[in-house]
Order: structure tokens, then sequence, then C-alpha cells
């Protein structure tokens, strides 16, 4: 195991210890009435205490260059929440509506106004063409050679019929490898779970049937806009 953190994610480790810090702050009533837990301020402790562990432990995908880096810069985290609440004898259910509900109150403090431009940055045909080429490297060998932690996926053209603007099939994901390596695997489906949430408050709908946390051999993302993002006419 990794003693020191990535220089990639020291370089932003302060910004992330912020987030956590915040999303602390957001959860402390959630972890004394649902979680049943008296003393949050240990809890804060030992959760920040468990994600400079965690940092040691994000694998390094490619630092900006990647589209994926920050995905583990954004959630990494909630596998350090998980992994304190676990030890504390909360049930993975609650865990999993702590973190949503704190992930969307997070979400939120971002003005509408900056979300629904981010979501339809995310929907423009330049950020398509991105995943297109980011999805085309990821299945090359010399990438899976070079970043082992890291997501592997196609880009999916909408066909005849079909009601969303584009999808991604992962084929191996990132939070899967961690969670195997590191004995995190009855929590992994909480990280799952955040995924709507981040998509809606962008003005983004996420369809998804399966998942490889779920035993399903890829994860089917399909996006579409909301009526707060559609192009205008």
């Amino acid at each position: 195991m990794p003693e020191t953190i990535h220089p990639f994610y020291e370089a932003h480790r302060g910004a992330m210890e912020a987030v956590m810090r915040h999303r602390l702050d957001l959860a402390e009533t959630m972890l004394s009435k649902r979680a049943l837990l008296s003393d949050t301020n240990a809890i804060r402790r030992e959760v920040m205490d468990e994600f400079e562990l965690v940092l040691t432990q994000m694998p390094y995908v490619g630092g900006a260059a990647s589209r994926m880096s920050d995905f583990f810069m954004r959630l990494m985290g909630f596998m350090a929440i998980s992994r304190v609440l676990r030890r504390h004898g909360v049930p993975l259910p609650v865990i999993g509506d702590i973190e949503r509900e704190t992930y969307k109150a997070q979400l939120l403090t971002v003005p509408e106004a900056e979300r629904l431009a981010a979501g339809r940055q995310f929907m423009s045909p330049e950020n398509q063409a991105l995943l297109r080429e980011q999805a085309a490297e990821s299945v090359t060998k010399s990438h899976r050679d070079a970043f082992p932690g890291d997501f592997v996926y196609d880009f999916v053209e909408p066909g005849p019929g079909d009601h969303f603007e584009f999808g991604i099939d992962y084929k191996a994901c990132g939070f899967c490898k961690f969670a195997a390596r590191h004995g995190d695997k009855d929590i992994l489906t909480n990280i799952c779970g955040l995924d709507f949430d981040a998509y809606a408050t962008r003005g983004i709908r996420l369809e998804r049937t399966q998942t490889l946390a779920g035993g399903a051999d890829h994860c089917d993302f399909r996006f579409s806009r909301l009526a707060d993002i559609e192009p205008s006419p």
C-alpha cells in the first residue's frame, strides 16, 4: 500500500479536504438523528483521518488529461465516510441515504445558472467528441497497462427509436477496482447511487438499468437533457 499521496492529488489536497469538511457540516444532523451517533465531532475527526488514508490509495489515472481523475477526486471521499460509518455499525442503506442527501445538498450550493451551464457543456458536441476520444483511448492495451486502476468504457451512439442523446458503457470501473483492492465491495453501491443527483442537478437525465457493482458485465449510462438545458430553438 502506498504511504504517500500521488503528486497530482497532493496538488489538489487542500481543495479536496475543504470539500470533505463541507460535506461533514451538511451531514452532521443526519449523523446524529439517523445514524444515531452521539459524538459527531469524533466521527468528523475519524472520517478526516480515514480520508488521509484514502488519498494514499487513490489510483493515478492520468491527472488533468483524464476526465476520470475528477470522478475520483469528487467521489472517493465517500469511501472514507462509508468506512467509518460501517465501523460504527450504521446499516448500509442508512449510510447510502445519508451520503446521497449530503451530496445533493452540496451540489445545490452551486448557483443554478452555473450548474445548468455545466450541464449544457457536458451535453455539447465538443464534449461528446472528447468523450469519444477518451473512450477509444481507455480500451487500448497501452492505456490499460499505464493506468490499471482506470475506467474502461465505450461511447454509445443512439440508434433508431432511442430517446437518449448519447451513452457510455463502462466495461471496467475504477471504483469497483478500488473496492476490490481495499475491501470496500459492500459499500460500493452507495457510490453508484450518487450518480443520479450528480447529473440531475446539472439538468441532465441519467437512465441506467445495470451496474458492474450489481453484477452486470457493464454499466449502461444513457444521457438526455432535462427542459432546463434544452437548446434554444
